[in-house]
């Protein structure tokens, strides 16, 4: 009688455990959805807005918050239809990005070529576009801005990169991406020295890491998986997410491009659990309305275009791991 009501609390203790654990995990499923759509309705008012209030296509609205709702379309998840139709024109027509009116003072030619031509590839993986042809003269914008060493040359600075600047090295993995899928005869050049100065590169920061981690799945360089895959699991605040340096406080941009270059890692067990507390410091860190504050550098400023790049890239880091 006894071993028998020992074995009964036993599986009652067992039970309840499971029963708590199973809870938990439908809790965390939930906040996350709810992350997510409340993230997709934002960004979903703000892509549209910003040519209709303003009269031009921002690289932060019809870029990077654009190519998160491709993403979100792309999963499956509802995103109204009207949010993509002015920036699906935009994207289709890469000669006249160079026409687009606004401050020259507040933005780089460079990297809106870069963010457009993303969302465009972003917008064709979709299927909200068709027609492949704009890819292949976004490309073309993209070889004619290439460094002579291989990258792209954003920001050639000391500071790490962030929403409105990227980095060099985040800057030439996405136009090499944009490369690759065009794939011109012409432009293998221009990837191969991509390619090159990205192999010569070090890890030195979180976004740098973040960068060369995406390239070296691409290539197989298993080495540079390994260092890039050390600072990166080094450099995790105890919130779960990522500064630009190890020491440094957690930024939701940074946190947001260290998530997305370890999806492809994410069988492994350790970077599971890595990528949960990453996504939980996201989660935690939205605000209300659906947004996210922006990174900036240094830290604490106040851009409405680098809030919405930073809430279009921690979303595409959410429906990436989810």
């Amino acid at each position: 009688m006894t071993s028998q009501m020992a074995l009964y609390q036993t599986r009652r203790i067992l039970f309840l455990a499971i029963a708590v654990f199973s809870l938990a995990l439908l809790g965390q499923a939930s906040s996350s959805d709810d992350a997510e759509t409340k993230a997709i309705a934002f960004l979903a008012e703000e892509v549209p807005a910003w040519p209709k209030d303003n009269g031009c296509f921002s690289c932060h609205n019809n870029g990077d918050a654009a190519r998160a709702l491709y993403a979100a379309a792309r999963k499956g998840l509802s995103v109204s239809g009207n949010s993509f139709a002015a920036t699906n024109n935009w994207l289709s027509n890469p000669a006249g990005w160079k026409e687009n009116k606004g401050d020259p003072g507040f933005s780089d030619k460079r990297l809106a070529n870069i963010q457009f031509a993303a969302a465009l590839l972003s917008a064709i993986e979709t299927g909200q576009l068709k027609d492949r042809r704009p890819l292949a003269d976004a490309a073309r914008l993209l070889m004619a801005d290439q460094s002579e060493n291989g990258a792209w040359q954003i920001d050639a600075g000391t500071t790490p990169g962030s929403p409105a600047t990227y980095g060099t090295p985040l800057a030439t993995v996405l136009a090499l991406r944009t490369l690759k899928a065009a794939a011109l005869p012409e432009a293998k050049p221009s990837i191969q020295k991509a390619e090159n100065w990205l192999r010569r590169t070090s890890p030195n920061n979180v976004l740098t890491a973040a960068a060369l981690l995406m390239f070296s799945i691409e290539i197989g360089d298993t080495q540079k998986q390994t260092d890039a895959l050390k600072l990166i699991r080094a450099a995790q605040n105890r919130d779960g997410g990522w500064g630009p340096y190890a020491d440094s406080p957690p930024e939701v941009f940074d946190t947001a491009v260290a998530l997305l270059s370890l999806v492809e890692f994410k069988p492994q067990s350790e970077v599971e659990t890595i990528i949960r507390r990453g996504r939980k410091f996201l989660i935690a860190e939205q605000q209300p309305d659906g947004s996210w504050p922006e990174t900036t550098r240094p830290s604490g400023g106040e851009s409405y275009a680098q809030r919405i790049s930073t809430t279009g890239w921690a979303t595409l880091a959410l429906l990436a791991t989810r």
